[in-house]
């Protein structure tokens, strides 16, 4: 059997328990539900990447809607535009080809 130790969504502990799945579980510490966001950022992304389904989708922008509500994170609309001001954004499919320096 496989160990785990991840951050997931409010009602899995409920449905595993209407399962009689034996688990445990604690309540993260600001620090650590912030890692555990980041770390379930790049698993729910690099599910995505490899299915490309809306509900993998789906699941990135609930990781980034929790992160967005984090403190250090409260400015994050701001400088969305500020790079979109600065950079663009990706409407014109622009593909570059090169060499990395």
């Amino acid at each position: 059997m496989a160990l785990y130790k991840k951050l997931v969504r409010d009602k899995i502990p409920e449905i595993l328990d209407s399962k009689g799945v034996v688990y445990e579980k604690h309540i993260a510490t600001s620090e650590e539900y912030k890692h555990e966001l980041i770390k379930k950022l790049l698993e729910e992304a690099l599910e995505f990447t490899e299915a490309g389904a809306p509900e993998e989708l789906a699941d990135v922008l609930e990781v980034v809607a929790a992160l967005r509500l984090l403190p250090e994170y409260a400015n994050i609309e701001e400088l969305q535009k500020v790079k979109f001001d600065e950079k663009g954004g990706f409407a014109n499919r622009i593909i570059l080809k090169g060499e990395k320096e």
